[in-house]
């Protein structure tokens, strides 16, 4: 158990994936796994309630932390203040304070081309990225100022290098890289700050991007520098661990990418 033992962290998109090896293929999954393991109280979200309540079982089994999975879809159409807010009630009812805050949940129609895309695709990634982190930290920030704690957000190399067959989704991990910088801006003077994350871990997600568009993932997808993809814990979700430590707080609005070297930019 470590310096966050007690505290509270809610991650969004925290449900536990299956690889098809049956290894877990969950970036958010992982994030609750490397906090679980510092001692805090987790509160997992996420559209598949089989995939949250096998994580928190397993969780809760492992580490001894106590976890509170909540069902929850930002998407277009539904009453997503009202969803959001839902979430953070149940938190504060649990656990009483909110002291991080992980923005991981997205969902896209990744490999269809820009001039093809729908509207409703395009409103798919916007909603559950975009939309969902804006929210997310509307909601969270009365009790992260009173905790000073720590926002980390989740964008993309998609963004960063105009991936082909991304388009709605480099939209929305681009403008959820402009709200963090605003956040970190805005919420510097009430001691939170607010990081981007552009991570590169072999997920469900992505195998199944392998799987349905195997052009598209031969044209972005590569093997980075240091000849693995990352692990979902130990190479993203440390340093998520790392990022809400005393230690980071000077170090606000920025964009960190764990891409084992392909992420790397002027």
């Amino acid at each position: 158990m470590g310096f966050l033992t007690g505290k509270t962290v809610i991650v969004t998109g925290g449900g536990r994936a299956v690889l098809s090896d049956g290894r877990c293929g969950s970036i958010g999954y992982g994030i609750a796994t490397a906090y679980a393991k510092e001692g805090a109280n987790v509160v997992i979200t996420g559209r598949n309630v089989k995939k949250l309540e096998d994580a928190k079982e397993e969780l809760e089994r492992l580490y001894g932390i106590k976890v509170l999975a909540v069902a929850a879809d930002v998407s277009a159409g539904a009453d997503n203040e009202a969803v959001v807010a839902n979430v953070v009630k149940q938190t504060i009812d649990t656990f009483g304070s909110i002291d991080v805050l992980v923005n991981n949940a997205q969902a896209s129609a990744s490999g269809v081309p820009l001039a093809d895309h729908t509207t409703d695709q395009f409103n798919l990634a916007l909603y559950s990225g975009l939309y969902a982190t804006f929210y997310y930290m509307k909601a969270c920030y009365p009790y992260l100022k009173e905790s000073k704690g720590s926002v980390i957000n989740f964008a993309s190399g998609a963004g960063l290098f105009g991936n082909f067959g991304q388009c709605a989704y480099a939209a929305a991990k681009e403008g959820i890289r402009g709200l963090t910088r605003v956040a970190a801006t805005e919420w510097a003077k009430d001691g939170v700050n607010v990081n981007i994350i552009c991570p590169l871990a072999w997920t469900a997600q992505l195998e199944q991007f392998k799987n349905a568009y195997p052009d598209a993932f031969d044209k972005n997808v590569h093997t980075p520098p240091m000849g693995h993809f990352g692990d979902s814990e130990l190479e993203i979700g440390r340093v998520c661990v790392q990022l809400a430590s005393p230690d980071f707080k000077y170090m606000t609005g920025e964009t960190i990418t764990l891409e084992g070297g392909l992420g790397q930019r002027p």
